[in-house]
Protein backbone atom coordinates (compact mmCIF):
# COMPACT_ATOMS: atom_id res chain seq x y z
CA UNK A 1 0.00 0.00 0.00
CA UNK A 2 1.45 3.33 -0.83
CA UNK A 3 1.82 5.95 1.92
CA UNK A 4 1.45 9.30 2.17
CA UNK A 5 3.41 10.01 5.13
CA UNK A 6 6.38 7.39 5.92
CA UNK A 7 8.74 8.16 8.50
CA UNK A 8 11.83 6.28 9.28
CA UNK A 9 14.05 6.64 12.59
CA UNK A 10 13.20 10.31 13.23
CA UNK A 11 15.17 12.32 15.82
CA UNK A 12 15.22 15.79 17.24
CA UNK A 13 16.96 16.58 20.38
CA UNK A 14 15.73 20.00 21.82
CA UNK A 15 16.26 21.12 25.69
CA UNK A 16 14.63 19.01 28.00
CA UNK A 17 13.49 16.80 25.33
CA UNK A 18 14.22 14.18 22.45
CA UNK A 19 12.40 12.87 19.68
CA UNK A 20 13.89 9.14 19.82
CA UNK A 21 13.96 7.24 16.35
CA UNK A 22 10.16 7.76 15.58
CA UNK A 23 9.13 5.54 12.55
CA UNK A 24 5.36 4.98 11.43
CA UNK A 25 3.39 5.27 8.29
CA UNK A 26 0.05 6.50 6.75
CA UNK A 27 -1.11 4.64 3.94
CA UNK A 28 -3.11 6.40 1.43
CA UNK A 29 -6.92 6.21 1.77
CA UNK A 30 -6.43 6.33 5.51
CA UNK A 31 -7.20 8.00 8.56
CA UNK A 32 -4.01 7.64 11.12
CA UNK A 33 -5.03 9.01 14.77
CA UNK A 34 -1.97 10.10 16.51
CA UNK A 35 -2.34 9.81 20.33
CA UNK A 36 -0.09 10.62 23.37
CA UNK A 37 -0.40 13.09 26.42
CA UNK A 38 0.60 16.66 26.06
CA UNK A 39 4.36 17.09 25.56
CA UNK A 40 5.08 13.48 24.24
CA UNK A 41 5.87 14.91 20.94
CA UNK A 42 3.13 15.01 18.43
CA UNK A 43 3.56 18.63 17.65
CA UNK A 44 7.25 18.39 17.24
CA UNK A 45 7.01 15.38 14.55
CA UNK A 46 4.38 16.93 12.82
CA UNK A 47 6.52 20.21 12.61
CA UNK A 48 9.15 17.71 11.40
CA UNK A 49 7.19 16.34 8.86
CA UNK A 50 6.23 20.02 7.33
CA UNK A 51 9.81 20.91 7.56
CA UNK A 52 9.38 23.51 10.04
CA UNK A 53 12.16 22.11 12.20
CA UNK A 54 15.16 20.66 11.18
CA UNK A 55 15.80 17.31 12.15
CA UNK A 56 18.42 15.70 14.08
CA UNK A 57 18.55 12.24 11.64
CA UNK A 58 15.95 10.01 10.16
CA UNK A 59 13.96 10.31 7.01
CA UNK A 60 10.29 11.78 6.27
CA UNK A 61 9.09 11.35 2.85
CA UNK A 62 5.57 13.50 2.33
CA UNK A 63 2.98 12.10 -0.23
CA UNK A 64 6.44 10.39 -1.78
CA UNK A 65 8.47 13.60 -1.62
CA UNK A 66 11.20 15.20 0.48
CA UNK A 67 9.25 17.58 2.81
CA UNK A 68 11.07 20.65 1.43
CA UNK A 69 9.97 20.25 -1.88
CA UNK A 70 6.99 22.44 -2.41
CA UNK A 71 5.07 20.75 -4.81
CA UNK A 72 4.49 18.51 -1.86
CA UNK A 73 3.53 21.09 0.85
CA UNK A 74 0.80 22.16 -2.13
CA UNK A 75 -1.38 19.04 -2.02
CA UNK A 76 -1.17 19.07 1.95
CA UNK A 77 -3.68 21.03 4.08
CA UNK A 78 -2.56 21.42 7.96
CA UNK A 79 -4.91 22.59 10.72
CA UNK A 80 -3.13 23.71 13.63
CA UNK A 81 -4.96 24.14 17.32
CA UNK A 82 -6.24 27.76 16.44
CA UNK A 83 -6.94 29.38 13.78
CA UNK A 84 -4.11 31.95 12.57
CA UNK A 85 -5.45 34.28 10.22
CA UNK A 86 -5.79 37.88 11.04
CA UNK A 87 -8.64 38.41 13.21
CA UNK A 88 -9.84 41.60 11.32
CA UNK A 89 -9.95 39.43 8.20
CA UNK A 90 -13.39 37.94 6.93
CA UNK A 91 -14.21 34.58 5.43
CA UNK A 92 -13.93 36.23 2.07
CA UNK A 93 -10.56 38.15 3.20
CA UNK A 94 -9.11 34.59 3.68
CA UNK A 95 -9.88 33.58 0.20
CA UNK A 96 -8.17 36.52 -1.28
CA UNK A 97 -5.35 35.92 -0.20
CA UNK A 98 -5.25 32.12 -0.28
CA UNK A 99 -6.33 31.80 -4.05
CA UNK A 100 -3.31 33.66 -4.79
CA UNK A 101 -1.10 31.03 -3.07
CA UNK A 102 -2.33 27.65 -4.05
CA UNK A 103 -2.82 27.26 -7.81
CA UNK A 104 -5.53 24.26 -6.82
CA UNK A 105 -7.96 26.69 -4.91
CA UNK A 106 -11.30 25.99 -5.83
CA UNK A 107 -13.39 28.87 -4.50
CA UNK A 108 -16.76 26.79 -5.19
CA UNK A 109 -16.01 24.39 -2.46
CA UNK A 110 -14.78 26.98 -0.36
CA UNK A 111 -17.97 28.97 -0.35
CA UNK A 112 -19.70 25.33 0.20
CA UNK A 113 -18.02 24.80 3.16
CA UNK A 114 -19.01 28.03 4.70
CA UNK A 115 -22.45 27.23 3.88
CA UNK A 116 -22.01 24.25 5.53
CA UNK A 117 -20.55 25.61 8.49
CA UNK A 118 -23.03 28.56 8.53
CA UNK A 119 -20.26 30.86 8.29
CA UNK A 120 -20.59 34.59 7.43
CA UNK A 121 -18.74 35.34 4.68
CA UNK A 122 -18.60 39.08 5.40
CA UNK A 123 -18.07 38.84 9.20
CA UNK A 124 -14.91 39.86 11.03
CA UNK A 125 -12.60 36.36 12.30
CA UNK A 126 -12.97 38.06 15.55
CA UNK A 127 -16.37 37.56 16.34
CA UNK A 128 -16.37 34.20 15.71
CA UNK A 129 -16.63 31.87 18.46
CA UNK A 130 -13.74 29.07 19.20
CA UNK A 131 -14.99 26.39 16.83
CA UNK A 132 -16.20 28.59 14.20
CA UNK A 133 -12.66 29.84 14.03
CA UNK A 134 -11.62 26.37 13.45
CA UNK A 135 -14.42 25.44 10.90
CA UNK A 136 -13.09 28.26 8.77
CA UNK A 137 -9.67 26.85 9.14
CA UNK A 138 -10.24 23.36 8.04
CA UNK A 139 -12.45 25.18 5.08
CA UNK A 140 -9.67 26.75 4.06
CA UNK A 141 -7.25 23.56 4.01
CA UNK A 142 -9.94 21.72 2.22
CA UNK A 143 -10.57 24.51 -0.52
CA UNK A 144 -7.08 23.61 -2.02
CA UNK A 145 -7.79 20.08 -2.86
CA UNK A 146 -5.66 18.81 -0.82
CA UNK A 147 -4.30 14.77 -0.79
CA UNK A 148 -3.48 14.78 2.28
CA UNK A 149 -4.66 16.67 5.64
CA UNK A 150 -2.61 16.80 8.62
CA UNK A 151 -4.52 18.20 11.74
CA UNK A 152 -2.92 18.96 15.04
CA UNK A 153 -5.24 19.14 18.35
CA UNK A 154 -7.76 20.26 15.97
CA UNK A 155 -10.79 19.77 18.17
CA UNK A 156 -9.10 20.54 21.74
CA UNK A 157 -11.28 22.75 23.39
CA UNK A 158 -14.71 22.46 21.31
CA UNK A 159 -17.71 21.20 22.52
CA UNK A 160 -19.30 17.44 21.10
CA UNK A 161 -21.67 19.25 18.59
CA UNK A 162 -18.72 21.40 16.78
CA UNK A 163 -16.24 18.01 17.41
CA UNK A 164 -18.57 15.90 15.54
CA UNK A 165 -19.65 18.23 12.71
CA UNK A 166 -15.66 18.16 12.16
CA UNK A 167 -15.42 14.73 12.36
CA UNK A 168 -17.87 14.13 9.85
CA UNK A 169 -16.14 16.23 7.62
CA UNK A 170 -12.85 14.12 7.77
CA UNK A 171 -15.03 10.85 6.79
CA UNK A 172 -16.43 12.83 3.79
CA UNK A 173 -13.13 13.82 2.85
CA UNK A 174 -11.76 10.58 3.08
CA UNK A 175 -14.05 8.85 0.78
CA UNK A 176 -12.07 9.83 -1.69
CA UNK A 177 -9.26 6.73 -1.14
CA UNK A 178 -6.66 9.29 -3.18
CA UNK A 179 -6.79 11.28 0.73
CA UNK A 180 -5.27 10.75 3.94
CA UNK A 181 -5.71 11.84 7.33
CA UNK A 182 -3.12 12.38 9.93
CA UNK A 183 -4.89 13.16 13.07
CA UNK A 184 -3.12 13.88 16.08
CA UNK A 185 -5.37 14.81 19.13
CA UNK A 186 -5.05 13.77 23.30
CA UNK A 187 -9.05 13.32 22.47
CA UNK A 188 -8.79 9.53 22.02
CA UNK A 189 -12.67 8.86 21.67
CA UNK A 190 -12.47 11.42 18.87
CA UNK A 191 -9.28 8.79 17.08
CA UNK A 192 -11.81 5.77 18.37
CA UNK A 193 -14.45 7.15 16.02
CA UNK A 194 -12.88 7.41 13.12
CA UNK A 195 -9.31 6.01 12.73
CA UNK A 196 -8.13 3.56 10.70
CA UNK A 197 -5.03 3.16 12.40
CA UNK A 198 -3.52 4.20 15.80
CA UNK A 199 0.09 5.36 16.53
CA UNK A 200 0.58 6.24 20.29
CA UNK A 201 3.56 8.06 21.55
CA UNK A 202 4.68 8.55 24.78
CA UNK A 203 7.88 10.74 25.90
CA UNK A 204 9.47 10.56 22.56
CA UNK A 205 9.24 7.37 21.66
CA UNK A 206 6.50 5.37 19.31
CA UNK A 207 4.49 2.74 21.69
CA UNK A 208 2.39 0.96 19.55
CA UNK A 209 1.10 1.36 15.51
CA UNK A 210 -1.72 -0.66 15.18
CA UNK A 211 -4.95 -0.93 13.27
CA UNK A 212 -7.95 0.42 15.66
CA UNK A 213 -10.09 -2.44 14.91
CA UNK A 214 -7.35 -4.99 16.52
CA UNK A 215 -7.13 -2.77 19.64
CA UNK A 216 -10.57 -2.33 20.41
CA UNK A 217 -11.35 -6.20 19.09
CA UNK A 218 -8.68 -8.02 20.93
CA UNK A 219 -7.26 -5.86 23.60
CA UNK A 220 -8.61 -5.89 27.34
CA UNK A 221 -8.70 -5.45 30.81
CA UNK A 222 -7.81 -8.00 33.30
CA UNK A 223 -9.07 -7.24 36.79
CA UNK A 224 -7.92 -9.53 39.30
CA UNK A 225 -8.08 -10.09 43.15
CA UNK A 226 -5.10 -9.57 45.14
CA UNK A 227 -4.35 -13.32 45.23
CA UNK A 228 -4.86 -13.87 41.44
CA UNK A 229 -1.28 -14.02 40.36
CA UNK A 230 -0.94 -13.28 36.63
CA UNK A 231 2.57 -14.37 34.89
CA UNK A 232 4.98 -11.54 33.51
CA UNK A 233 4.43 -12.83 29.79
CA UNK A 234 0.55 -12.91 29.98
CA UNK A 235 0.31 -9.09 29.86
CA UNK A 236 1.46 -5.44 28.44
CA UNK A 237 1.24 -3.40 31.71
CA UNK A 238 -0.52 -3.38 35.18
CA UNK A 239 -1.56 -1.38 37.27
CA UNK A 240 -2.57 -1.46 41.42
CA UNK A 241 -5.93 0.31 42.70
CA UNK A 242 -6.74 0.22 46.09
CA UNK A 243 -8.77 -3.56 46.21
CA UNK A 244 -6.94 -5.20 42.83
CA UNK A 245 -4.71 -5.33 40.25
CA UNK A 246 -5.24 -4.68 36.67
CA UNK A 247 -3.69 -5.88 34.02
CA UNK A 248 -3.84 -4.67 29.78
CA UNK A 249 -3.90 -7.79 28.03
CA UNK A 250 -3.55 -7.83 23.89
CA UNK A 251 -6.29 -11.17 23.88
CA UNK A 252 -8.62 -10.90 26.36
CA UNK A 253 -10.80 -13.82 25.35
CA UNK A 254 -7.54 -16.26 25.97
CA UNK A 255 -6.91 -14.35 29.58
CA UNK A 256 -10.34 -14.68 30.56
CA UNK A 257 -10.38 -18.53 30.02
CA UNK A 258 -7.09 -19.29 31.30
CA UNK A 259 -7.49 -17.06 34.54
CA UNK A 260 -11.71 -17.88 34.74
CA UNK A 261 -11.72 -15.77 38.70
CA UNK A 262 -10.52 -12.66 36.95
CA UNK A 263 -13.18 -10.41 35.09
CA UNK A 264 -11.91 -9.43 31.76
CA UNK A 265 -13.51 -6.62 30.23
CA UNK A 266 -13.15 -4.67 26.50
CA UNK A 267 -10.60 -1.75 26.91
CA UNK A 268 -11.41 2.03 25.01
CA UNK A 269 -8.68 3.46 23.11
CA UNK A 270 -8.24 5.97 26.34
CA UNK A 271 -7.78 2.98 28.60
CA UNK A 272 -4.97 1.78 26.60
CA UNK A 273 -3.27 4.90 26.68
CA UNK A 274 -3.37 5.44 30.15
CA UNK A 275 -2.25 2.12 30.87
CA UNK A 276 0.96 2.06 28.68
CA UNK A 277 1.76 5.84 30.12
CA UNK A 278 0.71 4.98 33.75
CA UNK A 279 1.26 1.39 33.52
CA UNK A 280 4.26 -0.75 35.14
CA UNK A 281 5.52 -3.30 32.15
CA UNK A 282 5.61 -6.85 32.40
Amino acid sequence: MENSILVRDLCKRIPDFTLDRVSFQVPRGRIVGFIGENGAGKSTTIRLILNELKKDGGTVELLGRDPADPAARRDVGVVFDACNFPEVFTPLDVEKVLAGVYPAWDGGAYREYLKRFALPERKQIKTFSKGMKMKLAISAALAHRPRLLILDEATAGLDPVVRDEILDLLLDFIQDEEHSVFFSSHITSDIQKIADYVVLIHQGKIVFEEEKDTLLDRYGILRCGKNTAVEPGDYIVRRETGVSTEYLVRDRVAAGKKYPKAVADAASLEDIMLFYIKGEAS
